[in-house]
């Protein structure tokens, strides 16, 4: 795991550029604090920050130079089935002079070509220069694990693992409104925005070349949407037999390194299964996991105990109040180079910073709820394309739920929240159902929080067009599934939610975080099983409980699925207010920026503060954490 970087210059005036590439690989330092090298010629530099996990000698360090001298790679991920490919290579004649999984790869290119994509098991971004044909190869993973940001310019191309080490090659910074539209729906980014005009992500899945200033990009792997297995492939119990092999040799092949191995250990099913199949292949595997001293209604640790027991895993508990996660929270935020959101990266943040001083490389349980059915929204969404009566009833007394206070503090207001969400969401079609209960605003709400004079009708058709794309699962002719609920959460909250979370906040404390369930093979197998092995009217994630349960305690299959709300607002009425009414949400910056609408701000503060204050505190959070970020990174 580490970061990349690199420049291509078409021009003398591009070659200008090479001169930054020493500030924009130190700017990834925390991704790879254990070495750093650089490659320059007179119109190219390819940098690179090592966080040393396999061969952590120095003949594995990078930019890796082939032998012959014609081909230079830069790589950020790992090869869990390097050993194998390289098994393959020698019998080929292949020499090493490494033990790398980067050496590896680089080889297996230089034998196949981009062909040698579809044999990789693992995550990764990468650049390879050929120094003969003056052509650049860039691929990343299937489902967009690692990152890969780029900006095409007139004199140069520029790319690295994050928009902090991009912007110290100087491109323009102009937002995308588009993009802005659909963070504040979503809290995040999804598909291929990036905050910035210029800048773009190379899709997962997706390997592009440069040569001759043109930059094509072409697909080498997509999720398909597979004919359901019937009784004639595998029944019920024989795809169980399958999934446990597939996801035992996953964990197995994650396992692998040089340097210390723990896991994730939150008390959910996910990351309980992954424990258990990791301590079959180790005498002493550590575990880690963090308890909210003062939010006993989120604090999962006591089932985390259970399994680390059972497992009989080396177990460590990070046992928090909300002062020690405040005490993180401008961390935290400083680090963010892009928008994003999701409070619970706060949680992610320090587990990784706690779980760094022990190990090296963590596993985590995350892909699992989103090719599984395991989220609430599955079991809503399933009830709804089901017609269960359940819903039908709630309909009828829908309006009601508008008029209770509606809160995610709180049990009673948090029910009256989905349920208010549940039925309102029962009345739309299905992609817009999906996109309703994804985000936070009806679109007349969201159009109406900017300054009429800053969001154009082309921003907003940009925000149309990128939405009918992140939802284009449910543009078919096939009858609606689950599979296609699913389907969409791997291309929008997978890729841009949970996996830009757990990747940036363990990058940001030098932890790699592998995840098992996103073996390749996992995926298409998941994707290739009927909706009802997954959930049924009472069960979510079904084959995966069927397939672990003599792994786990009982007490794991039987409790409700929980997360963890960051007390934000207690912060918003205490600690937060000044930085919220004074600074950042202020008239005068507000005014001065000239992209919001200081009205729309207003209201949204008084709901805030109110005792109805509903998604309030999620909509003031993404305002907070795109105003630092426009100050910090914009001004």
């Amino acid at each position: 795991m580490c970061g990349i970087a690199g420049v291509y210059a078409f021009n003398n005036e591009g070659k200008k550029k090479i001169n930054f590439i020493e500030q924009s690989i130190n700017a990834l330092h925390l991704r790879g604090p254990d070495a750093y090298g650089i490659y320059k010629d007179d119109e190219l530099a390819l940098a690179h920050a090592r966080l040393a996990i396999i061969d952590t000698s120095s003949a594995a360090n990078q930019p890796f130079v082939h032998e012959s001298g014609n081909f230079t790679i830069v790589f950020n991920g790992e090869i869990f089935n390097y050993k194998q490919l390289r098994e393959e290579l020698i019998h080929k004649g292949v020499q090493f002079k490494s033990e790398s999984d980067t050496e590896v790869l680089l080889k297996l290119f230089i034998a196949e070509g981009s062909s040698c994509l579809n044999k990789l098991n693992g995550f990764f971004s990468f650049a390879i220069f050929n120094h003969s044909n003056k052509e650049l190869f860039f691929a990343r993973d299937r489902y967009g694990i690692k990152p890969f940001l780029y900006a095409m310019q007139e004199d140069f191309f520029c790319f690295a693992s994050e928009l902090k080490a991009l912007l110290k090659f100087e491109i323009p910074k102009r937002i995308n409104k588009a993009a802005l539209l659909q963070y504040f729906h979503l809290n995040y980014l999804a598909g291929n925005h990036s905050i910035l005009e210029d800048v773009h992500k190379l899709p997962a899945g997706h390997f592009a070349v440069l040569k001759n200033q043109e930059f094509k990009i072409q697909c080498y792997y997509q999720i398909e949407q597979s004919a359901p297995l019937s009784a004639k492939s595998l029944n019920f119990e024989e795809s169980c037999k399958k999934l446990h092999f597939l996801l035992d040799d996953a964990v197995k092949l994650r396992m692998i390194a040089d340097v210390p191995l723990g896991a994730f250990l939150s008390g959910g099913i996910d990351s309980s299964i992954v424990t258990a199949l990791a301590a079959k292949h180790t005498n002493q595997l550590n575990t880690f996991s963090i308890g909210f001293k003062d939010e006993p209604m989120f604090d999962e640790t006591a089932y985390a105990k259970l399994v680390a027991k059972k497992c009989n895993t080396n177990h460590t508990v990070f046992s928090l109040t909300n002062n020690d996660l405040y005490a993180n929270l401008h961390d935290m935020l400083n680090y963010i180079d892009e928008p994003f959101a999701d409070s619970s990266a706060l949680n992610v943040f320090i587990l990784s910073q706690q779980t760094r001083k022990k190990v090296t490389v963590a596993l985590s349980g995350d892909g699992a709820d989103e090719m599984f059915a395991g989220y609430n929204k599955h079991a809503a969404a399933y009830a709804v394309l089901n017609n269960q009566y359940q819903v039908n009833n709630l309909k009828h007394i829908s309006p009601i739920f508008s008029l209770l206070p509606q809160s995610r503090n709180s049990k009673f207001g948090n029910l009256v929240r989905q349920f208010d969400k549940l039925t309102s969401g029962a009345k739309l079609n299905d992609a817009e159902r999906y996109w309703r209960w994804a985000g936070f605003y009806k679109e007349n709400q969201l159009f109406g929080l900017f300054n009429p004079g800053f969001i154009g009708t082309q921003d907003i058709d940009g925000y149309q067009n990128s939405k009918t794309s992140l939802l284009s699962a449910f543009n078919t002719n096939q009858s609606q599934s689950m599979n296609q609920v699913l389907l969409t959460d791997m291309k929008m909250v997978l890729a841009g939610d949970m996996l830009t979370k757990v990747d940036s906040m363990s990058m940001a404390n030098s932890l790699e975080v592998r995840v098992p369930f996103l073996d390749y093979r996992m995926v298409d197998f998941a994707f290739s099983l009927p909706d009802n092995f997954k959930i049924t009217a009472n069960n979510r994630k079904l084959i995966l409980k069927e397939t672990f349960k003599s792994y786990l305690p009982d007490e794991i299959f039987h409790r409700s699925k929980k997360g963890f709300e960051v007390p934000l607002l207690k912060w918003f009425k205490t600690d937060l207010k000044s930085l919220i009414v004074d600074d950042l949400l202020s008239e005068k910056l507000i005014i001065e920026q000239q992209i919001f609408n200081y009205s729309a701000i207003q209201h949204l503060l008084k709901t805030l503060f109110s005792a109805n204050p509903g998604d309030a505190v999620a909509k003031v959070w993404a305002l907070i954490v795109f105003q630092n970020w426009y100050k910090k990174y914009y001004l």
